[in-house]
């Protein structure tokens, strides 16, 4: 037996004596479209057809997202995270248990800016967490999706 023929033997080809016996062996294969595919003389010419070879690239529209965890004490604070949001497109999660304390009409001003955000530039919001010391809520762009579990 020779090299061709063990290694036709061990793709599982048909073969018409066994080593020992020469029996012929009656094991092949089953065929699939792929293999089919695969086995023909023109693959080069069977590539170009077919419409799910032609050029297709996906990226991302950021290469990365950065996730800040701030805890906005002034409304500069708050302006800076509906940059980050709106212009940046990076989530940031928000820590409003300061703002909830300290100043109540800063507060207030925190939620409508958040819900301007949600209906007017499709942003996501999502309540983490609230107990006694935190206020979590993260904001997402529109491009990132958040999923309730």
């Amino acid at each position: 037996m020779g090299f061709t023929d063990a290694l036709k033997r061990s793709l599982g080809f048909e073969e018409n004596t066994s080593l020992h016996n020469k029996q012929p062996n009656n094991y092949r294969r089953p065929s699939t479209h792929s293999n089919d595919f695969r086995m023909s003389n023109n693959n080069a010419s069977d590539l170009s057809s077919h419409s799910y070879y032609d050029d297709v690239s996906i990226s991302p529209e950021q290469s990365f997202y950065e996730i800040m965890l701030i805890r906005p004490k002034t409304i500069d604070d708050i302006n800076y995270v509906v940059d980050q949001v709106l212009e940046e497109s990076n989530p940031v999660i928000l820590d409003l248990s300061f703002l909830e304390k300290e100043s109540p009409a800063n507060f207030k001003l925190a939620g409508e800016k958040i819900k301007q955000m949600r209906s007017n530039y499709g942003a996501e919001a999502l309540l983490l967490s609230r107990c006694n010391d935190k206020n979590l809520i993260i904001i997402a762009p529109k491009g990132v999706s958040l999923v309730r579990k």
